[in-house]
């Protein structure tokens, strides 16, 4: 039996890397792709895992490796939209540079990677696009109101994609991770401040004490990998996985809870 074909985007480290990792070491073709190839410290390159060059922010390099992918593979059966990182800080603090660049990241780069696989997809009569979206998809939290928009966009694109492509044999799923403890809240964190924000008092550094505490305790990355490989294999129409600690309790009180007590759980989390 022929062996299927997984394209990841942003898998170059934490998440993204895990998935390759993981869909490797079940059998997989593997196109792992990031901006910058020369970091890969993943897989080496085999006869199952290939790296590519891929900047979501640019439509050329999404064209050239999905042509790419296919010229080495034959197909695509899977998709794994990761590419992302997190703007955290006050609205107030952000520049509209900033807001566009997570924008351009997380929602029209996964757009334009989505757009780029669907006639592979649609030719090939079947396949599966997983979006790593976040339990920020469905739950809001404080200091977070750029990244929070982005992956409410994910989730609602997403929503109304499936109905497009279900005709084509084309299946949809959001990865919703909880706190996973990688880049998100090292390297890729990107902190937008400004000093003559004072007025806001303990509010920043309350919310950021219990951000940062929380990253430490995150989960590891591999518990996502498995979420998606599952997501990409059940073969079942589930259409959200939340995965790793708090996501699936904090998104089940989400949708019980009264929001006026769901956002007191919020602030008394955060010290607010």
């Amino acid at each position: 039996m022929m062996a299927k074909t997984v394209l990841i985007t942003g898998a170059s480290r934490g998440i993204g890397r895990a998935a390759a990792e993981y869909f490797s070491s079940r059998g997989w073709n593997v196109a792992a792709s990031m901006r910058n190839p020369e970091n890969w410290k993943g897989p080496g390159k085999t006869a199952n895992t290939r790296v590519y060059r891929l900047d979501v922010t640019k439509p050329d390099t999404i064209d050239d490796t999905v042509k790419s992918v296919i010229k080495d593979y034959g197909r695509i059966d899977v998709l794994v939209n990761n590419a992302g990182y997190g703007v955290e800080g006050l609205l107030e603090a952000m520049t509209d540079d900033a807001i566009m660049k997570q924008f351009d990241t997380n929602v029209f780069g996964l757009m334009r990677v989505t757009r780029a696989v669907i006639p592979v997809m649609r030719t090939q009569m079947g396949g599966v696009i997983i979006q790593v979206s976040s339990m920020a998809g469905r739950s809001a939290f404080p200091m977070y109101s750029v990244y929070n928009s982005t992956k409410w966009a994910v989730e609602g694109f997403t929503e109304s994609l499936q109905y497009e492509l279900s005709q084509f044999n084309i299946r949809l799923k959001l990865i919703e991770p909880g706190i996973v403890k990688t880049d998100f809240y090292g390297r890729s964190r990107e902190f937008v401040k400004r000093d003559d924000l004072d007025m806001y008092g303990e509010f920043v550094p309350n919310v950021d004490d219990r951000s940062m505490a929380a990253g430490e305790k995150g989960e590891p990355p591999e518990r996502i990998a498995k979420a998606i490989y599952e997501a990409a294999t059940d073969g079942s129409g589930r259409f959200r996985y939340p995965a790793g600690s708090p996501a699936p309790m904090l998104l089940a009180l989400r949708r019980v809870m009264p929001e006026r007590l769901f956002f007191r759980l919020i602030k008394q989390y955060y010290r607010i």
